[in-house]
């Protein structure tokens, strides 16, 4: 992998890593440890969240890989992006701003790149209040940036029709080529929002499928990598998670082949609407 993995520009003017490790359903000694290795081997961005229960952990794998001696480019706490999200949007704007302010202090870090609402859950009020809450972070600088994850089309919509003061940047929702989620990526593209694809592996589901198999094998690639270049080549930013050395690794070192338009096309054609954990994106 290389030592800088690419970045690219946010609405904001902006950038953020392209490939993220996700902590996802890692255990606190989990994320202690495999946030370092995976800064080690190049990953610039961690994708935490409230839910995850790993928050001060991912803090202090940052931290431990920033003052040891792994840090050998003599990198600082800005060129590492962490993100955080927000477990259940609430119409009481002061428990929102108390919430983002607990996520900042438990990491550690000074501050959050980004901060995501977790989900639309909770109804329009809600969800624009705790978006309200999201843009005064930022004004404040506990925050970066603000986005959203699991949000539908009309959840997108919404937000954007009530001229927010801060628009969201990301939306981060599962995509893979079992679950291309067109809708939402054509009316994030029309506001300029980016997509963060989650479980881009699919979560270990499909990577025994014929048609991935055999391109795997025709690009002299894994299967993981085969699905990480494909999110990557459809322009999104893709989270895959693993707690294992050598997969960080390989998950990550994708620069060296590209997948043709016709293949890319066959993969987009595998769509199942394959939803490997929760879909919140239809909720009103």
């Amino acid at each position: 992998m290389q030592s800088h993995p690419a970045r690219c520009m946010l609405s904001n003017g902006l950038k953020i890593p392209r490939i993220q490790l996700g902590v996802y359903m890692m255990s606190r000694n989990e994320c202690r440890t495999t946030v370092p290795w995976a800064l080690e081997t190049g990953y610039r961005g961690i994708d935490c969240a409230q839910m995850y229960h790993n928050e001060r952990e991912a803090g202090q794998g940052i931290k431990a890989f920033l003052a040891g001696d792994e840090n050998t480019q003599g990198l600082t706490r800005k060129d590492i992006f962490y993100t955080t999200k927000l477990a259940s949007n609430s119409n009481s704007y002061d428990q929102v701003r108390r919430e983002i302010r607990k996520s900042v202090e438990a990491c550690g870090l000074g501050y959050v790149d980004l901060f995501l609402l977790h989900s639309p859950y909770g109804g329009r009020e809600a969800r624009l209040t705790s978006w309200k809450a999201v843009e005064d972070a930022i004004a404040e600088g506990e925050v970066r940036m603000g986005g959203v994850s699991n949000y539908g089309v009309a959840h997108i919509e919404e937000l954007m029709s009530s001229n927010p003061k801060t628009p969201p940047v990301v939306n981060q929702i599962e995509v893979h080529p079992f679950n291309t989620q067109t809708a939402i990526r054509e009316t994030c593209a029309k506001h300029g929002i980016a997509i963060e694809a989650y479980a881009p592996l699919v979560r270990g589901m499909r990577m025994r499928h014929p048609k991935i198999v055999a391109l795997a094998k025709s690009y002299g690639c894994t299967p993981a990598q085969l699905f990480v270049k494909w999110t990557l080549q459809h322009g999104l930013i893709t989270l895959p998670k693993t707690t294992k050395k050598e997969r960080l690794r390989e998950n990550a070192d994708v620069a060296w082949f590209t997948i043709d338009e016709e293949d890319m096309q066959e993969l987009d054609s595998l769509d199942e609407r394959l939803v490997t954990d929760w879909d919140p994106t239809e909720a009103s």
